[in-house]
């Protein structure tokens, strides 16, 4: 399997990119043939769709340039993703590439990689409190939110598709979510949303009518939806009572936003009388896709994983041949431990409008699968 589309784009950047220098020295490598060498490849879990079509993406476009892969799905198990990464580098692994559970559960594999020689990509969820993480591989997180929390402002109104300000004035109830607090992106999506959404609370334009907009307070642990759901159902119970009407959501992931909506529509939202929120999400995964079709959801945030795993395998290439990996970040990501030279992808906000130029004419979908 190849990306010959995005390979041009991505090797274009990269040459763009290459004049402007990295921070980050190559990891040093034996002087050994890079043919059918191992890489070990560990993603989180096998529950979310997006992260098959990763580990799917990884293992075609490594094996197409010779490499032998080991993948491994830990399904959101923490000791056991520990565990595969300790068998990967018994095996002999020249490279891992780690989209982790639980960012900061990892030192002691890591560290043995390192003693061994062995590079570490962190692949979209940046590990923490290490200092043998050598490259990220992810999207710009911190545009994730502010795409979800404009998104979230078009629909009710509050601004134009092009950004201008809308005709709605409010004031509009909305309740937010965010995702697992071990999970750095989660972070990164929450500061995003809220440095858009925060001076429209401050100015009474959006009420948070529950009260909670604490990052712990809100955060789904393992970006759990039927944890997203029970809070949503207990928000509706606790806080809409008597006539009160939500009027948007701001989930920041897909898989939540089918928990949410399910909430709402037990609670009879999605009539003419009631119709749904304004509920935004994350991933471009089939089931919202069609939900936004539909007219419940009402967007998503695409990150072309093709891409992505396109970066990682750029990467992984470039350190098992002695090279240095291209990036385009190497101030925003600070682990704990050092701040991991990064190159980032942008997102797009994907809706009714949109969703067959960004996800079927681009090939990410075939029609047949949002039917």
């Amino acid at each position: 399997m190849t990306f010959p589309r995005l390979a041009a784009g991505v090797t274009a950047i990269a040459l763009v990119l290459a004049g402007c220098g990295s921070s980050q020295k190559t990891v040093d490598q034996e002087p050994q043939s890079t043919d059918g060498a191992l890489v070990g490849v560990t993603m989180p879990t096998r529950s979310s769709e997006r992260w098959i079509h990763d580990g799917d993406n990884i293992s075609a476009a490594l094996e197409d340039l010779g490499y032998t892969v080991d993948l491994q799905y830990a399904e959101n198990d923490i000791p056991t993703q520990a565990n595969q990464i300790e068998n990967q580098i018994t095996k002999g692994a020249r490279v891992l590439i780690v989209a982790s559970i639980d960012g900061t559960a990892l030192t002691s594999q890591l560290q043995r990689a390192a003693d061994e020689n062995i590079p570490v990509i962190s692949y979209d969820r940046l590990i923490r409190n290490s200092p043998n993480v050598d490259y990220y591989a992810s999207f710009d997180n911190f545009e994730v939110g502010v795409q979800q929390a404009t998104s979230l402002l078009t629909g009710l109104g509050v601004l134009e598709p092009d950004g201008s300000p809308g005709s709605a004035e409010g004031p509009f109830d909305i309740e937010l979510f965010a995702g697992s607090p071990d999970d750095n992106n989660a972070t990164f999506f929450f500061d995003g949303a809220m440095s858009v959404l925060q001076e429209h609370i401050d100015a009474r334009t959006l009420v948070v009518r529950s009260g909670q907009t604490d990052f712990r307070t809100i955060a789904i642990l393992r970006w759990d939806p039927a944890t997203a759901q029970r809070r949503m159902e207990d928000l509706l119970t606790s806080t809409y009572r008597g006539g009160a009407a939500v009027d948007g959501v701001l989930s920041p992931y897909d898989g939540l936003s089918i928990g949410i909506l399910s909430a709402l529509k037990s609670s009879g939202y999605g009539t003419a009388e009631q119709p749904y929120p304004v509920v935004t999400g994350q991933d471009a995964e089939v089931a919202s896709v069609k939900s936004i079709i539909a007219g419940e959801q009402y967007s998503t945030i695409h990150k072309d994983t093709r891409e992505l795993a396109e970066v990682a395998v750029r990467m992984a290439d470039a350190v098992l041949k002695g090279e240095e990996p291209e990036v385009n970040n190497t101030e925003d990501y600070d682990n704990g431990e050092k701040v991991v030279p990064a190159f980032l992808l942008e997102p797009v906000i994907v809706d009714r409008t949109n969703y067959e130029e960004v996800l079927v004419e681009s090939g990410y979908y075939s029609a047949d699968q949002l039917r």
